[in-house]
């Protein structure tokens, strides 16, 4: 628990002081913790210190998860890559999902979303640097996905999500970012009401303060170097 607390501390502590520098609103950048690989017990106490959104990648982990801390009021992302016969489990146990990429994954997730519960909350992933080892929508397809993901009734679109390529060159982790973020105002100044931006890490985390993101996604800096 105090090693837990400890990095918790210091994460927020460098979120406050990114958001001091870049002339952002105290408070305005929600730590999501990346669970994938931890155990429940951690995710529980990272709750118990005030965390409440919780990111996972591997569907069946997560339920497990998922359902041992159902008494926690506690809200849950799917962060990882979609595969189709998975998306019936994503949109009945998560509230968020952050990799949608392709138009049949949204409308599967559509029709899976119980009508009893909220709608989905939807990010598109943008692949911003071109990777062939990642997955998302190529900067000039955004548009077009978001225009078809708009009228599912059980999903919200959201905004966008960036995983850029990794570099420890600060200038260049924010550029990576100030991509994703134009891209998000131009949907924007064509109507799409959005207001999330899913980017920055353990190691890009300031930059991706600077450039305007309203989620980050941290989980080393949280749990430690993962050991699987």
């Amino acid at each position: 628990m105090n090693n837990l607390n400890d990095r918790l501390q210091q994460v927020r502590l460098e979120v406050a002081e990114a958001e001091r520098q870049f002339g952002r609103e105290p408070g305005s950048v929600k730590l999501l913790a990346v669970s994938k690989t931890q155990k429940a017990a951690d995710v529980l106490a990272l709750a118990q210190l005030g965390v409440s959104d919780f990111g996972e990648n591997y569907v069946q982990e997560a339920r497990a998860k998922i359902g041992q801390l159902s008494g926690n009021s506690l809200t849950w992302h799917f962060i990882g890559p979609i595969q189709s016969n998975k998306t019936r489990q994503i949109a009945e146990h998560f509230d968020w999902v952050h990799s949608v990429d392709r138009i049949r994954v949204a409308e599967r997730l559509n029709a899976a979303r119980s009508p009893d519960l909220p709608p989905l909350n939807i990010c598109i992933q943008v692949n911003v640097d071109a990777e062939s080892t990642k997955s998302g929508v190529g900067p000039d397809e955004v548009e077009q996905l978001a225009e078809q993901i708009l009228p599912l009734p059980r999903l919200k679109l959201r905004g966008l999500m960036a995983l850029p390529a990794p570099t420890n060159d600060f200038a260049e982790q924010r550029r990576g970012f100030l991509r994703t973020r134009r891209l998000q105002e131009q949907l924007m100044d064509k109507g799409y009401r959005l207001d999330t931006l899913s980017m920055g890490t353990t190691n890009d985390m300031r930059a991706a303060v600077a450039e305007g993101a309203t989620i980050i996604r941290i989980g080393t800096a949280l749990f430690g170097p993962r050991t699987r």
